[in-house]
């Protein structure tokens, strides 16, 4: 082989090596670039608390490099979702009663990351200024004053199902449940409370309606509601092998009704939903340190 022909074969058996190794490069990160380089994609729902919450960890998560993108779905969606990996990751799990339709149907396909947030609750609320309604069972005895109806919230949240159980199980049969969004009941809720008139809401806590008005939980003596929820973190499952750092944030994210309703009670006042978020991480930068693991 003479020296023209032995530098064509070296020169082709480099260019080959380029393509292996570039190949391989692919590989190590991930495949074709998805896992780390694709944005994560950060589920929630259209609640108050959880669209503080996730604006919050969006923001802490960005800060420790990350690109994400915020999803706006329907519970029923996020949980299909998890489970299905076209979405990473949610903060917005209400457990063990609110959402339990969701968990018994999809929770062995998704990673319960923990708790974020304690001490929440689900019911339904009526303005204090109705002495003589203070249990579910009540509400039989006042159907034309109320209505024959409670306001609820988008007709996919999982306290829709325990209202409509509540309906069957208070004897309450001639109430309609009426499916709005979170925002069409507080405007109800707005109006009737102005003309101290009769009106029954879903609602939860955190939320800065209690602050803003003087509303009451009805009892519950059958338990439909359940007692004392928590608000768990989740992720499709693998996620934590792809997205390990990612993953450990989320993991230590855990925070309490006042944070958490400092930020609602800005973004009802009219601050934007993110920088009502930066504000508070601003305010509590030894708290989102240690959620970054700084």
């Amino acid at each position: 082989m003479d020296k023209k022909s032995r530098n064509v074969v070296i020169g082709a058996i480099a260019v080959v090596a380029i393509i292996i190794v570039a190949a391989l490069a692919v590989m190590w990160m991930g495949g074709d670039g998805d896992d780390e380089s694709e944005p994560i994609q950060f589920g929630y729902v259209l609640w108050e608390g959880e669209i503080a919450a996730t604006n919050v960890m969006t923001l802490v998560l960005e800060e420790a490099g990350f690109e994400v993108d915020m999803v706006n779905v329907d519970a029923g969606i996020m949980y299909e979702s998890l489970a299905s990996g076209d979405l990473d990751i949610s903060v917005s799990a209400w457990l063990p009663a609110t959402q339990a339709n969701y968990w018994e149907v999809y929770g062995e396909d998704i990673d319960d990351v923990g708790v974020n947030l304690e001490g929440c609750a689900i019911g339904l609320v009526v303005p204090t200024y109705l002495t003589e309604v203070n249990s579910i069972y009540d509400l039989a005895n006042y159907s034309t004053e109320f209505q024959d109806r409670i306001v609820g919230i988008d007709p996919g949240a999982g306290m829709m199902t325990n209202t409509a159980d509540a309906i069957d199980e208070y004897g309450l049969e001639g109430y309609e449940l009426l499916a709005s969004s979170s925002a069409g009941m507080l405007a109800e809720l707005t109006a009737a409370y102005d003309g101290e008139e009769y009106i029954v809401v879903t609602l939860w806590s955190p939320h800065w309606a209690f602050a803003e008005w003087d509303l009451k939980y009805l009892t519950d003596p059958l338990g439909t509601f359940g007692e004392e929820e928590f608000v768990h973190s989740l992720a499709r499952e693998g996620f934590q092998q792809d997205n390990p750092e990612a993953y450990a944030i989320l993991e230590r994210f855990n925070w309490t009704q006042d944070d958490i309703q400092s930020i609602m009670a800005d973004i009802a006042g009219g601050m934007d939903e993110v920088d009502a978020a930066q504000k508070w991480i601003d305010a509590n930068r030894d708290k989102v340190d240690e959620w970054l693991g700084l």
